[in-house]
């Protein structure tokens, strides 16, 4: 099973453009076709790496660097994405392309864990919750049946 952990520190090369850094993810896949197929889904996903592919990694902003290191996890062409924090220290704007971006790799059967301090985004977002308080499992269930829950609405979204 192919398994790739896109974690909250990023984790790329800073020196290297964002093409490079994309087809790094690759590395293990010989079939050009599919590399060729699986870019062209990140750069649908971030037109702004497109628009950025022959730009330097670190010099992309915080949102930015989020995109790539979540478009080089997509060209692992993974069976399950362990997502960590995502969403840590994004604008709202950001937040929304990454968790639409999430949305778009779940539907194309990739099984997807996600770890999010973000209540609302993870709700709209997972399928199934484990709600973690001090490292214990205090809740979990559906997404459905965690937002009836009194007490989810009023600590975690604001209800």
């Amino acid at each position: 099973m192919r398994i790739y952990h896109c974690h909250d520190l990023r984790r790329f090369f800073y020196d290297m453009i964002v093409f490079e850094n994309l087809t790094i993810g690759a590395y293990s896949l010989k079939d050009r076709k599919k590399i060729k197929e699986l870019l062209d889904f990140v750069f649908n996903l971030f037109p702004r790496l497109k628009e950025r592919k022959r730009q330097r990694a670190g010099t992309l902003s915080g949102g930015e660097q989020q995109m790539l290191a979540l478009g080089r996890a997509i060209m692992a062409n993974p069976e399950l994405l362990l997502l960590d924090e995502p969403s840590l220290g994004l604008a709202p704007i950001f937040k929304k392309a990454i968790f639409k971006a999430i949305n778009q790799i779940k539907e194309t059967g990739t099984t997807t864990l996600l770890v999010e301090q973000d209540a609302v985004l993870a709700l709209n977002t997972a399928q199934y919750i484990h709600l973690l308080e001090e490292g214990k499992i205090e809740m979990r269930g559906t997404s459905e049946e965690l937002k009836k829950e009194p007490r989810i609405k009023k600590v975690y979204l604001g209800i």
